[in-house]
Formats: C-alpha cells, sequence, structure tokens
C-alpha cells in the first residue's frame, strides 16, 4: 500500500524539476510563455543568461530590480545589457511579455508598464518571438524567420556601456538610429551616466566620446588597417575591426576569430575610460589589454588647433 503514495511522489518530484528545468533552459518568449522575476533565459549555446538583477552587493531582491543581459560562463555577474535603466523595479512580481503585435513589454504587480520596445507590427502572418542569441543580443522575430534583416527589433540596435562582438556602433541613415553607448552612473546604478561614445557623422567620420555635450576624446579616422589616433586598436589575429561608411550606414564593429576568447568594450564612468576586458580563465578575472584614453595628450583638442602635446612635458 506505501508503494502507490511513494510513486506519486516520485512523478510529482519529476514533474516539478522538469518545469523548473524548462523554465531556466529555454531561450525564448512567447505569447504563451513570459519570464517572471526569478526565471531566466539561456542562449542555445550558453554564452549568455537574460533574467531579473539587483546591481552591486545588495542582498534585497526587492531593491532597484532590472531586466538585463549577462555572460554565462564567467562566474562574476558580468551585466552587458540593461532593458529599464531609467525606470528600476521596486518589486519582484514584474513580468517581462510579449504582445501579439511584437511589443516586448515589462510589467509591474500592477501591470504598469516600466520599459518596453515599441516596435510593432501588423502583418497578420506574423508571430513574434524574442530569443536571446548566443552573441548576446535579444531579438523580437517571427517565429518561422530567423533572417536578421527580418528582425522586428534587437538589443544590438540599442546598447548600455557595452560593446559585444557583431555589435554595430554608428548610424543607420535610413531610420536615423544612431547606435551609442553610455556608461553606467556608477557600480550599483546602470542609469545613464555623463560618458557616451558614438561615430560622428561627418566629411572624414570618427570614433568619439563625449562628456556630457563636450567633446573627450577621439579614436581618429580609420586608414583601412587601423584607427589614426588608436594604433593599440589595429587588427590582430583574434580581433579584427570593420568600418563601413556608405549612404546607408556609418558603423564600426569587430569580430572574434577564436570563439574561446570572452572579451568586450566597456566606458567606465568612474575613470572617464574605454576599456577592453578580456576574461581571464586562470585568474578567474577580467583583464584589462587597453584603455582609451591612454595619457594625458589624448585629451580632444588639448592644445589647440595645430598644437603639439608631448606627455612628459607640461603642454
Amino acid at each position: 500500500m506505501a508503494i502507490l503514495p511513494a510513486f506519486t511522489i516520485v512523478l510529482s518530484m519529476l514533474f516539478f524539476l522538469n518545469k523548473t528545468s524548462n523554465a531556466t533552459t529555454t531561450d525564448t518568449i512567447t505569447q504563451s510563455q513570459s519570464l517572471q522575476d526569478g526565471e531566466t533565459l539561456v542562449s542555445e549555446g550558453g554564452s549568455f543568461e537574460l533574467g531579473f538583477f539587483t546591481p552591486g552587493s545588495s542582498t534585497n531582491n526587492t531593491a532597484n530590480r532590472y531586466v538585463g543581459i549577462w555572460y554565462k560562463n564567467v562566474p562574476i555577474r558580468t551585466v552587458v545589457w540593461v532593458a529599464n535603466r531609467d525606470n528600476p523595479i521596486n518589486e519582484n512580481s514584474s513580468v517581462l511579455s510579449i504582445t501579439k503585435d511584437g511589443q516586448l513589454l515589462l510589467l509591474n504587480g500592477n501591470n504598469t508598464v516600466l520599459w518596453s520596445t515599441n516596435a510593432t507590427t501588423t502583418k497578420n502572418s506574423f508571430t513574434p518571438v524574442a530569443q536571446l542569441l548566443d552573441t548576446g543580443n535579444l531579438v523580437v522575430r517571427d517565429e518561422k524567420n530567423k533572417d536578421p534583416e527580418n528582425y522586428l527589433w534587437q538589443s544590438f540596435d540599442y546598447p548600455s556601456d557595452t560593446f559585444l562582438p557583431g555589435m554595430k556602433l554608428g548610424w543607420d541613415f535610413r531610420t536615423g538610429l544612431n547606435r551609442r553607448l553610455t556608461a553606467w552612473r556608477n557600480w550599483d546604478d546602470p542609469s545613464p551616466g555623463d560618458y557616451t561614445s558614438g561615430m560622428e557623422p561627418n566629411n572624414n567620420p570618427e570614433t568619439m566620446e563625449w562628456k556630457g555635450s563636450e567633446k573627450y576624446f577621439r579614436i581618429g579616422p580609420f586608414d583601412g588597417i587601423e584607427f589614426s589616433g588608436s594604433p593599440s586598436l589595429k587588427y590582430n589575429p583574434i580581433i579584427n575591426y570593420t568600418y563601413v561608411f556608405n549612404k546607408n550606414e556609418l558603423y564600426t564593429a569587430y569580430f572574434i576569430n577564436d570563439k574561446s576568447v570572452i572579451t568586450r568594450i566597456v566606458l567606465n564612468e568612474t575613470i572617464y575610460a574605454q576599456q577592453r576586458l578580456t576574461w581571464d580563465k586562470d585568474s578567474q578575472s577580467w583583464r584589462s589589454s587597453n584603455s582609451l584614453p591612454g595619457d594625458y595628450c589624448d585629451d580632444y583638442n588639448l592644445c589647440g588647433a595645430f598644437g603639439m602635446c608631448v606627455v612628459n612635458q607640461s603642454p
């Protein structure tokens, strides 16, 4: 007589474990399966994870909650994108869901919209899903169409403080989209800081960095091999930079030839620098391979027109 209850318990446990596993290993949000606080999406290859988080060292799980993307295979949680940067959540009953017209919504417990993609479609045959890709890109697409040209929306078009491999930094002149990096306010606050980086469209476009509205640093025009003002960013066997400028687009991007290398470019509000950080498996830490500006003379227009700055001398 004791066998049946025990068997029932085992089945219940298996059902619970299977339900939990499905909730934390899927990479997709559908109209019938939203994402609740405590659940996560994991990209197909296991490189990235999306979910709710509290930045910094706080242990209060209802204080300033955000929806973000971080590395799944790095033991130190490193957030590369945040959805609701300007509007933190103050409770743990929020839900990330997708509507039938393709809009991704972040709703709190009172069904108040805290953040949305503001991109919709009127196509009757369009069945929207939100999918976390193994590049770290969150995309809204038709469930039957994986062509990047047909994405309804993607997080790579709205970066936070992190420039990932495969992401474009710059302009789409056809839509007016300007992809810029904006630093976190501080380590505990992902709201937009004063430090931004992007492409400046002019006769000889280049990547600029600003403190507020003032130009702070420029990487220099791309000469086909390297950025003239930043020789440390030249091509190497692992990292390949690219630059595109035509009537439709102006952007820079980079790609990783060795998939085992985990690297990113991040804007640091604290030191007003753009750093390339690479994950060191031996030390289990992020290692800085270069930082821009590199020295005092890198400051924009420090000596004025036709001036010369010498690092070891007072300007």
